[in-house]
């Protein structure tokens, strides 16, 4: 997000177990107001071992690839034609495309998904299609083709490539699942995810379950038929439908998972992939909250070591270290615990504890909010006005001035809780592994670990489990790490690099989740040529 005609929103955040982080999701500029910042935003799962490791620390068996024919029960939906119409932005087009609803019984019905392109725009050799996806689970690829990668990618790879986008099942414009309306959104955004006593324990418990109890009412059928793997499968219908022999793809933050998965599908039909803000499949849920908190620490540290250097950081004077500026925000949550704040909301909304902390997560994404955060932060503990990281909020949720929210955090649900068991089975587990998660972040800790109750109370039985990508026989894939990335931590981009036969890491020494068009010329030019000229990274190329 340098120097290119307009910065790209985030990556959807990695699934924060309860709370989509995601990355969406995935995940990017030098300046931009909160909304263009979350955009296309999710990902907090649910996984201390060794990175590589599942279930009690045993690597699980490898992703098994798919046959090389197709077979023909799957013929109607590979021989779709899609009826391209006009829409949305100028140079933008949309069709619909029908997929099998279970790939193992094709002929009991289908859904719809919706795609979207932006044609190559020069005049060079064409390339084919670029699939992008933003990360979540849930967030939407059209969204932020329409909003980023059809106009913000540089001018040479929209030259060459059509840049299209699909909705992932479950997801946005495609066949979506639905769970709550705004105003029963807006109760399970404030839940108490710190409790105290067994009243607030069964408070938290209770709005889990009425989450999950409006995803099965509402999306019943669905919610059995959006895991990743389906997700891949149908990628690899658009690909045949647009043409193109080999799927190319940039996928960040979730979106790396989404397209790891294809390449073990389907590693004859890979082409170039760029997985950027990497998560490992190899880790179980618990592992991957785990991570996930000691990433949201390690980014906060970074915050709070730039906060004290202004004079208006509102978390200690200038000599203060990370954990004192630590220990002033967890107090100011104890009080927004016991005592919310206004904020200015026109439905009578509070700062709450959970909200605020959702704030300041948010924000931890990328270091261009960390203004924003301190800002906001200074409006709240100064002057009682919690609207600043309210805002925060609301757009990590991907919720508007009237109440409603995208299905951004329930497609996260549904597609992390279909992916992956439980993080844990019950209040009584969450107990016993607090002490982990507050030394993995005294400040998240907490609250990220009572998140990760989320898929517990699911109403359909997850049918992944943590698995190694090898993708043996495709091309090079480049693997995208940050150093400090908060969302995706670099050891998992490194973990996925050396699970992939051919994976090849770059690395960004830097903050922030995701890298590509963060700034760095380094890592934009060794993927622009990647994506080019089909020329991976040098093996252990680190970029600033």
């Amino acid at each position: 997000m340098d120097t290119r005609p307009s910065p790209s929103p985030p990556p959807a955040r990695p699934p924060l177990a309860r709370r989509p982080f995601r990355p969406v999701a995935a995940s990017r500029a030098t300046a931009r107001t909160a909304a263009a910042l979350f955009v296309a935003s999710t990902l907090l799962v649910t996984g201390c071992g060794a990175s590589g490791a599942g279930p009690g620390g045993t690597v699980g068996a490898a992703l098994a690839a798919l046959p090389v024919s197709t077979p023909s029960a799957l013929s109607p939906y590979y021989t779709q034609k899609l009826s391209w119409r006009a829409c949305g932005a100028a140079g933008f087009e949309c069709a619909t495309m029908k997929v099998p609803l279970d790939y193992d019984k094709p002929a009991s019905g289908d859904i719809k998904l919706a795609v979207e392109r932006r044609k190559a725009t020069g005049k060079g050799k064409p390339l084919g299609s670029l699939l992008v996806n933003p990360g979540g689970p849930g967030g939407s690829a059209i969204g932020y083709l329409q909003s980023y990668a059809g106009i913000g990618y540089p001018a040479e790879v929209r030259a060459r490539y059509d840049m299209v986008a699909v909705d992932p099942r479950g997801v946005g414009r495609s066949t979506p699942v639905e769970c709550l309306d705004g105003r029963r959104m807006d109760a399970f955004t404030q839940t108490d995810v710190t409790p105290d006593d067994a009243r607030e324990t069964d408070a938290l418990v209770g709005a889990d379950r009425t989450f999950a109890e409006g995803c099965g009412a509402h999306s019943a059928k669905l919610l059995r038929h959006v895991s990743t793997v389906e997700a891949a499968r149908d990628m690899d219908v658009l690909r045949e439908l647009l043409g193109d022999q080999k799927l190319n793809y940039v996928g960040a933050s979730y979106g790396t998972f989404l397209g790891a998965t294809y390449a073990g599908l389907f590693p004859h039909r890979t082409g170039r992939l760029v997985l950027d803000g990497a998560m490992d499949p190899s880790l179980d849920a618990r592992q991957i909250n785990l991570d996930q908190t000691a990433g949201f620490e390690t980014a906060f540290r970074a915050f709070s070591a730039d906060c004290v250097k202004h004079a208006d950081c509102p978390l200690d004077g200038k000599d203060a270290t990370p954990a004192q500026v630590g220990d002033r925000l967890k107090t100011f949550f104890r009080t927004l615990d016991a005592h919310p704040i206004p904020a200015g909301d026109a439905d009578g909304r509070r700062l709450t504890e959970s909200l605020a902390t959702i704030g300041v997560v948010a924000a931890m994404y990328d270091e261009s909010t960390w203004e924003q955060l301190r800002e906001a932060l200074n409006s709240a503990m100064d002057e009682n006005d919690g609207a600043g990281l309210l805002s925060l909020s609301d757009s990590y949720y991907e919720r508007d001035a009237r109440g409603h929210y995208s299905n951004l955090m329930m497609a996260n649900a549904a597609v992390n809780c279909l992916d992956l068991p439980p993080a844990f089975d019950g209040p009584e587990q969450v107990e016993r592994a607090l002490p982990q998660f507050e030394k993995a972040s005294p400040v998240f800790g907490p609250s990220l670990a009572w998140s990760a109750l989320n898929c517990t109370y699911w109403p359909v039985r997850a049918t992944g489990e943590p698995h190694r990508i090898e993708a043996r026989g495709a091309a090079p894939i480049v693997v995208v790490g940050t150093t400090r990335d908060p969302a995706t931590p670099y050891r998992w981009a490194q973990s996925l690099a050396r699970q992939l036969s051919s994976g090849r890491l770059l690395t960004y020494e830097g903050d922030g989740h995701t890298a590509y068009g963060r700034g760095s010329s380094c890592v934009d030019s060794a993927i622009d040529t990647y994506l080019l000229h089909g020329t991976p990274p040098a093996p252990g190329k680190r970029c600033t």
